[in-house]
């Protein structure tokens, strides 16, 4: 398959290195389009105002692959690659592996899911690939699981709709088992700690701390039993019941008054 890979955490981050030499290693061509900079938690920012600039580099852990670094945000790789940079169109889009879970609505933050969203708004199949990130962190491990992916069944053929959010585990056993759930809440709970700089003034920096989750069948329950989830996602975020509700509220036709005898004050 014909692959465009990028992230959030960077061009030379362990994740997307590993991943795009065992995508190589499996015949498959891969071009790496990825930011030149950490650029975790930037949701589906675009750059308006500055001029993008894609740099190809040399990777001696991917020597034989087409490497960009690029001056912007996840989105604007996707985009970027796909119009200018790519002399082919991708058979799939790949963002990740990224350092730690994209996991509930926190997606809705992650520069890693808003790639391959950016990749499924294009008309091209699309996953977000993520695992949790310690010293163990074993992402050729993660990217074969990958690879056995794209080989299961022909599951990208023909599937130019298919959007998928991928989380691995810190550890990957004989145990582990892949589960297809739905998205859940939320890993973490929020919250800011207030500090002082050394001029006195104060400053919020955010912080988060684990909370029990009670909701089995997640992605995140599943994640924190140890399992691989794959959560599909779609991008329509239209709300069909409350297309339902209002449409009846709204029913009767609406005649909107005719202020031209309405005399505005200074006129």
């Amino acid at each position: 398959m014909k692959i465009l890979l990028t992230n959030d955490d960077g061009v030379y981050a362990d994740g997307i290195t590993d991943l795009a030499a065992v995508l190589a290693e499996n015949g498959h061509q891969v071009t790496v389009a990825a930011p030149d900079r950490e650029r975790s938690a930037s949701g589906h920012a675009i750059t308006l105002h500055d001029p993008l600039r894609a740099l190809k580099i040399k990777r001696s852990s991917l020597p034989d692959l087409t490497v960009y670094s690029v001056n912007g945000t996840p989105a604007d790789c996707v985009k970027l690659a796909v119009e200018k940079l790519l002399d082919f169109k991708p058979d799939l889009i790949i963002s990740g592996i990224n350092h730690g879970p994209n996991l509930g609505l926190e997606i809705l933050y992650s520069g890693t899911v808003s790639a391959a969203i950016e990749g499924s708004m294009l008309g091209f199949p699309s996953l977000a690939v993520s695992m949790n990130y310690t010293e163990e962190s074993d992402f050729k491990k993660a990217a074969q699981y990958i690879v056995d992916l794209l080989n299961h069944d022909n599951i990208l053929v023909d599937n130019k709709n298919l959007l998928l959010n991928i989380n691995f585990p810190v550890e990957i056993n004989d145990n582990t088992e892949i589960i297809i759930t739905k998205l859940g809440r939320s890993l973490y709970i929020d919250s800011f700690v207030e500090r002082e700089d050394p001029f006195g003034n104060k400053y919020f920096w955010l912080n988060g701390s684990d909370k029990k989750v009670k909701d089995d069948n997640t992605d995140i329950s599943e994640y924190l039993k140890g399992n691989i989830s794959i959560t599909p996602l779609k991008i329509d975020l239209t709300d069909s019941q409350q297309i339902e509700f209002l449409a009846k509220k709204f029913s009767k036709k609406i005649e909107l008054k005719n202020d031209s005898k309405i005399k505005k004050e200074g006129k």
